[in-house]
């Protein structure tokens, strides 16, 4: 009997979890899904690949060539992975919102330009929530807290159990029973990826996130320590997640120019597939930054400005445990890690969460919006400290399940007059 009041507390949690969080969720799925294929939308998009290989022209001709164009200064410059891809120089005008103008290496036309991060930037900003500021990144922190609640719920009412296999389609379209298994099939097969997504989406947000890299930096369990002056917006978006905390030695006036740091990055084994970022002020060095795709492909080089010379040369191998197991949890996340197995896995991912967040409400309207029966005191005791266990390694998930405890427990009040 104490097994059933257990299961009822369960299914009540996971039922007010999905009506918190369902529209997010849906959003973050469509949103995630397109994401994964941000570079072949690109290429559709813009004038990404060239028509022929070239032969590129000096970083600083392409730069001068961009200036002269656009009348505002450049403060990044991209070097493609192939040589048939355009270049890719940025400006921001008045310091606002960033300009990617795409660059023909050979002679230095534009030969286009994406404002604001461009489409897959407004899908980013969608699925970030970053549209609606701080509070939408913070919203994100609480959606994927209530996300893991929702798998570790789930897993538990599909366990296979007497008379309910965790895996079966049963009943025809019209009836309810059709409906739940083919939502419960569905989340348990996917569980396992829904909630790897769910966790490793948190080290973007800004309370969890921010915290969990500032620990990573004080600890130097991320990157060696060095003299800190905080970077550039440019130059944090371009990092690896784990050398943001981070900041750049300061130098002495004159600069070698870009040319010469392109040579040094050279000198380093890094001479395709790379970012320069320009010294924001003087004094600041240069920034070398490859473009990763698998998290051992992450390296950082600063540049002294004045001299040419490396100030710091990070890579892979000098993250500590904790740092590695973040930078490998967002490019498994972003479906880069193991090439296109691993962006189908994290693509089924993503629709399987889409379904999931379809069929909720017709299994719901099914049961003519009745919500679960109430279990007993204890039982509801009982599963309330375990999901608030959750809410304390997610603060501001915890927040929000006290709150829903507390109108649960005024509604009970209501109900009984």
């Amino acid at each position: 009997m104490e097994d059933a009041a257990f299961y009822r507390a369960m299914w009540r949690w996971h039922f007010y979890a999905g009506l918190i969080v369902l529209p997010v969720l849906a959003l973050m799925a469509v949103t995630g899904a397109l994401y994964l294929y941000k570079p072949e939308v690109e290429a559709w998009l813009y004038p990404v690949t060239l028509d022929r290989p070239a032969v590129a022209a000096s970083p600083a001709r392409l730069i001068a060539a961009v200036e002269r164009r656009t009348g505002e200064k450049v403060t990044q410059i991209t070097v493609p992975q192939t040589a048939d891809q355009s270049w890719r120089v940025m400006t921001r005008p008045g310091g606002g919102a960033p300009i990617v103008h795409f660059v023909d290496p050979a002679d230095g036309r534009l030969l286009g330009e994406m404002r604001g991060g461009g489409v897959m930037g407004v899908v980013k900003n969608l699925h970030s929530l970053a549209l609606t500021g701080a509070v939408g990144n913070r919203l994100v922190e609480v959606v994927a807290g209530w996300a893991i609640l929702l798998c570790v719920t789930g897993l538990y009412l599909r366990w296979p159990r007497r008379g309910q296999p965790a895996l079966a389609v049963r009943g025809r379209p019209k009836g309810r029973l059709f409906w739940r298994d083919l939502h419960g099939t569905l989340g348990f097969l996917s569980a396992g990826v829904i909630l790897f997504l769910a966790v490793t989406g948190m080290p973007w947000t800004e309370i969890w996130g921010g915290g969990l890299r500032a620990v990573v930096a004080a600890n130097a369990w991320g990157r060696p320590k060095m003299a800190s002056i905080p970077w550039s917006a440019p130059a944090k978006e371009a990092l690896p997640w784990t050398l943001r905390e981070g900041g750049s030695g300061a130098g002495g006036p004159g600069d070698v120019g870009v040319d010469a740091v392109a040579r040094v990055a050279a000198g380093r084994g890094i001479s395709a597939g790379y970012q320069i970022i320009l010294p924001a002020q003087p004094g600041a060095p240069y920034l070398v930054v490859t473009l990763v795709e698998r998290a051992d492909d992450a390296r950082a080089l600063t540049i002294d400005a004045a001299s040419g010379a490396v100030v710091q040369d990070m890579d892979w191998r000098m993250f500590g445990p904790c740092a590695k197991a973040v930078e490998w949890g967002i490019a498994v996340h972003q479906g880069q890690q193991y090439g296109e197995a691993n962006r189908l896995l994290m693509l089924a991912g993503c629709l399987c969460l889409l379904a999931l967040c379809l069929t909720a409400p017709i299994l719901w309207w099914k049961r003519r919006f009745a919500t679960p029966p109430p279990a007993t005191p204890g039982a509801r005791r009982t599963v309330a400290a375990l999901m608030i266990a959750i809410g304390v390694l997610f603060p501001l998930t915890g927040l929000s399940m006290v709150a829903a405890l507390l109108g649960e427990g005024v509604a009970r009040r209501v109900a009984r007059g």
